[in-house]
């Protein structure tokens, strides 16, 4: 007949039951996993037994336990109780949104900080539901950190070799060896009538020196060249993004020759404590 009312969601089922070889033993091995000996009534020769700890017997997982051992004329079997009763499976697309409750997401526990590379997101594509990894979706050029260095003391050098410009000196240890380095700042100097080059040095590595007379803004190395019997003071401006591929910490410096003569950084002869020279280095996301 009809069923008033709602569709039960149990149905019922034949009750499963198992015979047993017996033999000179307590311990037997149920077919179907149980959670107590309350699931199983367990008869012996006929007789139906007392489940439960100090009575006739004991089962948890597939484990069945007697009390006593049985014999192999013994005749024994047990009834899965349990078993009774099976839940229905819902059928496919049957579970709409008004069935999810609105604390299924926000009763769980917030992520605290940014998601691995492999945490999986679940996204609509065409209407199909998804996975898809964080590291697919969160792009990049993100600043990870900013270090910078400021000299506003002096420095002066006539030395024809590239010189570490003492103080424009700054260590960076990336979050991470796909990161990429720009590195950028500006330096004050004064020289009479003789070319001085800068260049940027990683570590003990040259990564940008200039060969022509405007190629400092672009890779950090510039030739200037003062009036003669001049006094010459100029800023230089540099940029350069740098791929170190390392995780490890790196020390950037700028470095400094003439052809002639000699160079000052924040010249402070004229009283003027002004002049100040700078290095910043920001770490960009992969």
């Amino acid at each position: 007949m009809a069923y008033i009312g709602n569709q039960p969601t149990d149905n019922f089922v034949t009750f499963a039951t198992q015979n047993f070889s017996t033999s000179a033993t307590s311990s037997y091995t149920l077919d179907h996993a149980v959670s107590n000996e309350n699931e199983i009534a367990l008869f012996i020769n006929n007789v139906r037994q007392h489940p439960g700890s100090g009575k006739a017997y004991t089962a948890t997982g597939t484990a069945l336990t007697l009390s006593e051992n049985t014999a192999s004329t013994d005749v024994m079997y047990c009834i899965f109780l349990g078993r009774a009763i099976q839940s229905t499976v819902p059928s496919t697309n049957s579970i709409t949104a008004d069935m999810i409750g609105n604390t299924a997401i926000s009763g769980k526990d917030a992520l605290a900080s940014e998601p691995a590379d492999t945490d999986e997101f679940l996204v609509s594509d065409a209407g199909v539901l998804k996975r898809i990894d964080y590291s697919l979706i969160k792009g990049g050029g993100k600043v990870l950190q900013v270090v910078s260095t400021t000299k506003d003391d002096a420095f002066n050098t006539s030395s024809t070799s590239l010189t570490d410009i003492t103080g424009l000196t700054l260590d960076i240890t990336p979050a991470a060896s796909s990161s990429k380095i720009l590195i950028f700042g500006n330096i004050s100097s004064t020289f009479r009538n003789y070319i001085s080059t800068f260049q940027l040095v990683r570590d003990s590595t040259n990564i940008a020196i200039g060969g022509s007379a405007d190629t400092f803004r672009g890779t950090t190395s510039r030739y200037h060249e003062g009036l003669t019997n001049e006094l010459s003071m100029t800023n230089h401006s540099f940029h350069f993004l740098d791929s170190p591929s390392t995780s490890s910490q790196t020390t950037y410096k700028i470095q400094v020759k003439v052809n002639g003569g000699s160079v000052y950084i924040n010249d402070r002869s004229n009283g003027d404590s002004s002049f100040i020279s700078t290095i910043t280095a920001m770490e960009i996301g992969a």
